[in-house]
């Protein structure tokens, strides 16, 4: 899977946990839960999307890599290698 087709996995994991959010005006690289004041609940619920869209298991611990769109590319991309 290509780095931009990750990238487009994210946003569209990302529009399902919070709809009202202005995709187009996401900085990839600043902290998603700041952008999207989206609260712990939504953001393991976009975890778990990420898992079912991509069969990636994602454990807590690693929870801190997926701070932002740049992050969670780079951080999917090592794990489906």
């Amino acid at each position: 899977m290509t780095q931009d087709q990750l990238r487009d996995t994210v946003l569209r994991v990302l529009a399902a946990v919070a709809p009202e959010a202005d995709l187009a005006a996401i900085d990839p690289g600043t902290d998603l839960r700041d952008q999207l004041d989206i609260d712990s609940v939504d953001f393991l619920n976009f975890v778990v999307g990420l898992h079912n869209a991509l069969g990636v298991d994602v454990p807590e611990a690693d929870y801190p890599q997926l701070s932002s769109i740049d992050a969670c590319v780079v951080y999917l991309a090592a794990k489906l290698g």
